[in-house]
């Protein structure tokens, strides 16, 4: 597999930031990834002792479809969010200050008010905590092969950030990356990567990630096509190293059961 884009979900279910190049560490997160969640009224989340919660929990795409006409980029050396939208900036606020999560508030609640249970309010995962999906997998992989696979059924373009994955990866066959469920995967510098788990698809997928449109029905495709609604496999870190676009990923004793593109 070669690695062709890296990114990262500052803020869980706002826009993705592309990154050059990631370190990832045994046992870790990606890094920079879903940081901070915006729950929608009270979720019972306590950072003194995080729990993981539903993502409903939270404004997310599958039920916030709005959030995408939002472009944002969270600044690491100084804490600020910043937020886009039609073109022009509408926030900087330091997360880390009080006054700074009372503007995202305040945005939020004017920006989408008929969407909101309660207050709009900025969480902060701690260090031992990120707001993902999955409990355990913490670095997901899109195959780039599949997506198209998809396009061609459907016979029109599927933009792969609709997945939200952290690696697009080019070079394996459509589909074979759920062949890799249980196998290893080495990377540069003595990188070890576990696939654990596909990642099983819901309707925040059916929402152009640049427009916000709700125009698409990949879950519903996804079974028609393929009898499942997966794409993309979750992961976790094994043994620590560094990743950058154009670096080469193999299954731990590649061999010809495993599809290349």
């Amino acid at each position: 597999m070669r690695i062709e884009t890296l990114y990262r979900y500052p803020v869980k279910g706002l826009s993705p930031e592309r990154v050059a190049g990631a370190s990832l560490a045994d046992g870790g997160f990606f890094p920079g990834d879903r940081l901070f969640a915006i729950e929608n009224g009270p979720s019972g989340f306590d950072p003194a002792e995080p729990v993981h919660q539903p993502k409903i929990k939270y404004l997310m795409l599958m039920r916030n479809e709005s959030l995408a006409r939002l472009k944002t980029r969270y600044d690491d050396a100084s804490g600020d969010l910043v937020i886009r939208q039609d073109g022009q900036e509408t926030l900087r606020a330091a997360t880390a200050t009080a006054e700074g999560q009372a503007a995202i508030t305040r945005f939020f609640e004017g920006f989408m008010p008929e969407e909101l249970r309660g207050s709009p309010k900025l969480l902060t995962a701690p260090a031992t905590y990120r707001f993902t999906d999955s409990r355990s997998g913490f670095v997901s992989i899109i195959n780039l092969a599949s997506v198209a696979d998809l396009e061609s059924r459907l016979g029109r373009p599927i933009d792969p950030l609709r997945f939200r994955g952290n690696l697009m990866v080019s070079g394996l066959a459509a589909w074979a990356e759920n062949d890799l469920v249980g196998r290893d995967i080495d990377g540069p510098g003595g990188l070890k990567l576990q696939v654990i788990k596909r990642i099983e698809r819901c309707a925040a997928t059916n929402v152009d990630p640049d427009s916000g449109a709700r125009d698409m029905q990949i879950p519903k495709a996804l079974m028609q096509n393929y009898g499942h609604v997966d794409c993309g496999i979750y992961c976790r870190v094994i043994a620590s190293g560094t990743l950058k676009e154009g670096d080469d990923l193999t299954p731990a004793g590649a061999s010809a059961e495993v599809g290349v593109a």
